[in-house]
């Protein structure tokens, strides 16, 4: 009988834990079942790129099927675990549901945007975690340009060039610097919101920026984007948002249609129905082989496991501790099931890149530090040879070789992935791409 390897996640961790394990265990001896809710793994380091437009959104992704051989892959999610029976529940986005028997389970469940209770936020507020997310931002920020070169209210043009970023980690800067390169290239196309002028405002809690990363790099990024004119608000937090406003905590309320939230990740929320010890932060604690405590043949990785750090304090989540994280739990389940030795846990980051737009970005490599271009190709550099698969590897340094010498597409896309359907009245108030509203006023 072989044996059954069940992993939950199809992320950074459990796709690369997948792939080892491939590769660890004889044809036969495993039935390796990945079940995530896409077929495709999402390379989030270049979700800025792909809302700035100059990655095409297909390259920043990566088909699972093209990563895994002998995987059997299985689109929906665990919403159930009987650690007794080792049975998890599988459902389909069809409501369908399955029960999976397990011989080593391994939860790389990952992350999603945490949120704060702050009135409205749920309502008129963007996160930027998903290639949905950034797609839709970038078709946002175009709109927005339309609308503004169209009205003639200072009012509304302002509402509609003020855009707002909650969170100064690694996102949020990524986020808002390609935005703004891009908004700002964007804007020769756009006269009269050019002569209005756009404001860039980033809303960050505590007293610096990128606390991952060294001060002295902080504050050059800092330098460099309050050089570009974005105003950055530390010690600030969001209070309250409504569809045309946010309220900050300084007693100041800014015109706004547009406010991305990036404040942090929490782990996954569904753990809690997995039956498995969660710590304070929601995320399951694990020793340093990255078993969960006190549960055999169970194991986490990634953004929703506490992981000891061998520096000390539990591993930050980050694609590069998940990415390494994923090989070693593999070689340890095996090794529960008698191939190979287990592995302790033992990286420690040694580098760090934050872009801040297009040949600038800031980065460490040990305990050297670089800023400017020479950080912008070593990061380049960097990710691709961390992009999976060679057929993504060229199409990316395709889309980055041909946006060199030409600028920005602006094509609002917003329509694609969502039909209209079959119905001629639709388009009655006219468009045909993206029909246009009927008005429900009472015009007479």
């Amino acid at each position: 009988m072989a044996w059954n390897v069940v992993i939950a996640g199809g992320g950074f961790a459990g796709a690369n834990a997948a792939r080892e394990l491939e590769r660890l265990m004889p044809r036969q001896s495993a039935r390796l079942v990945l079940v995530n809710d896409v077929n495709f793994l999402l390379y989030t380091p270049f979700l800025p790129e792909a809302a700035a437009g100059t990655l095409e959104p297909r390259h920043v992704v990566t088909p699972l099927r093209e990563m895994l051989r002998r995987t059997y892959l299985r689109i929906g999610a665990i919403d159930a675990h009987d650690p007794a029976a080792r049975t998890v529940e599988l459902r389909t986005h069809e409501g369908e549901t399955e029960e999976l028997r397990y011989d080593q389970l391994l939860l790389a469940l990952g992350s999603v945007s945490r949120v704060l209770p702050v009135p409205g936020l749920a309502e008129h507020a963007i996160g930027f975690k998903s290639l949905a997310d950034a797609i839709w931002l970038r078709n946002h920020v175009v709109e927005t340009l339309e609308s503004a070169n169209a009205t003639e209210d200072p009012a509304r043009r302002d509402e509609l060039l003020t855009y707002v970023f909650v969170g100064g980690g690694y996102a949020g800067l990524e986020a808002l610097a390609e935005l703004q390169d891009f908004a700002a290239d964007a804007m020769d196309n756009y006269p009269r919101a050019r002569l209005h002028g756009m404001r860039w405002v980033l809303v960050e809690a505590t007293d610096r920026v990128l606390p991952e990363i060294d001060p002295t790099l902080a504050e050059y990024a800092l330098r460099e984007l309050r050089g570009r004119g974005i105003d950055i608000r530390l010690g600030t937090t969001l209070e309250e948002l409504t569809a045309e406003t946010a309220r900050l905590s300084t007693g100041e309320t800014l015109a706004t249609r547009t406010v991305v939230w990036t404040a942090g990740v929490t782990p996954h929320p569904s753990l809690k129905k997995l039956g498995v010890p969660l710590d304070d932060r929601g995320r399951v604690p694990v020793d340093e082989y990255l078993r969960v405590k006190g549960m055999d043949s169970v194991w986490a990785i990634g953004d929703c496991a506490a992981a000891p750090d061998p520096r000390g304090g539990v591993c930050p989540p980050t694609a590069q501790h998940a990415v390494r994280q994923g090989p070693v739990a593999a070689r340890n389940i095996a090794a529960e099931l008698g191939i190979g030795t287990a592995r302790r846990f033992a990286y420690r980051g040694n580098a760090a890149f934050v872009n801040l737009g297009r040949y600038k970005a800031v980065g460490r490599i040990g305990k050297l530090t670089f800023r400017g271009f020479p950080a912008w190709w070593l990061a380049r550099t960097y990710h691709m040879s961390q992009i999976p698969g060679i057929a993504r590897k060229v199409r990316a340094v395709i889309d980055w070789t041909a946006s060199l010498p030409f600028r920005r597409d602006i094509s609002e896309v917003g329509s694609i992935g969502h039909p209209e359907p079959l119905r001629t009245e639709l388009y009655e108030a006219g468009g045909t791409h993206r029909p246009v509203a009927v008005s429900t006023s009472d015009d007479n």
